[in-house]
């Protein structure tokens, strides 16, 4: 381990040790706060305050899933504000740290199946927008694939054409993935950095690819290539949010949730339009 390696993993400690400002740990290991800022984001993907902010919650979690109390376990993570992080865990978590706690037990989802350009999808929705579109041949699994993602969530199957809520969701996802519709209303539930990378994902035009490292290197984490990987393969809305405009560095497809073969038709059609 060369020297800069070294301060960089001293640095990491400090910040597992506790909550310190940017310009205490660039004094601690001797650097400037500019250099050890670009310095600890190229090396582990995240800034400094970034980093805190990923090992505050996941001690969070942590103790939310060994179901200990709200106020408590926001406490013990070092959050000095509960109203506050309830605030920023909304986003991190995609729902508030109670109900994370219990597994998504309170939000309510309502879901059908909807024939689309690519075959039957299953939709899925909160309030907020559309949480689950997901591809596939069998209904029942399609179902089992739902129940696995929100296991506790109250999830209500409805009949498209008599739910006024649902029925405009199921359009607008049926005529995207027929190439028809830009905009769908969205409720992406994942950690800041999947929201990030799916937002980007987002911004790509149709036809056109970005590598992971393209990716990874325009949210300034250009190390965190594995992560955006891991980002694509948790995406559970299909297609809405283009993953499959995402391949490897050396031109080559990489991999696909819903196989190679949907995705290469995919930037074809795109290309095509």
């Amino acid at each position: 381990m060369d020297k800069h390696t070294q301060i960089l993993e001293r640095a990491r400690q400090l910040l597992d040790g506790g909550e310190l400002s940017l310009g205490a740990l660039a004094k601690a290991v001797g650097l400037s706060a500019s250099h050890l800022q670009r310095r600890f984001t190229a090396h582990f993907g995240l800034s400094p305050a970034q980093y805190l902010a990923q090992r505050k919650l996941g001690t969070l979690k942590s103790a939310l899933r060994e179901g200990n109390d709200v106020s408590a376990a926001l406490y013990d993570a070092g959050y000095g504000s509960p109203s506050r992080v309830y605030e920023d865990s909304s986003a991190k978590l995609g729902m508030t740290p109670a109900r994370y706690r219990t597994g998504g037990s309170g939000e309510q989802i309502r879901w059908s199946l909807v024939n689309t350009a690519l075959g039957t999808a299953l939709v899925a929705a909160t309030q907020r927008g559309i949480c689950m579109v997901e591809l596939g041949d069998d209904a029942a699994l399609l179902e089992q694939k739902l129940q696995h993602e929100f296991p506790n969530a109250q999830l209500a199957r409805v009949d498209a054409g008599r739910d006024e809520f649902l029925a405009p969701r199921l359009r607008a996802v049926a005529e995207h993935l027929a190439g028809r519709r830009d905009e769908v209303p969205l409720d992406l539930i994942g950690t800041a950095f999947q929201k990030r990378v799916w937002d980007a994902l987002m911004k790509i035009p149709a036809g056109e690819t970005r590598s992971y490292g393209e990716i990874a290197a325009s949210l300034g984490s250009p190390r965190a290539t594995r992560a955006v990987a891991s980002a694509c393969a948790h995406n559970r809305v299909a297609i809405v949010v283009p993953c499959h405009r995402v391949i490897r560095s050396d031109g080559s497809p990489g991999g696909y949730r819903w196989g190679l073969p949907l995705k290469e038709r995919l930037l074809q059609r795109e290309r095509a339009a």
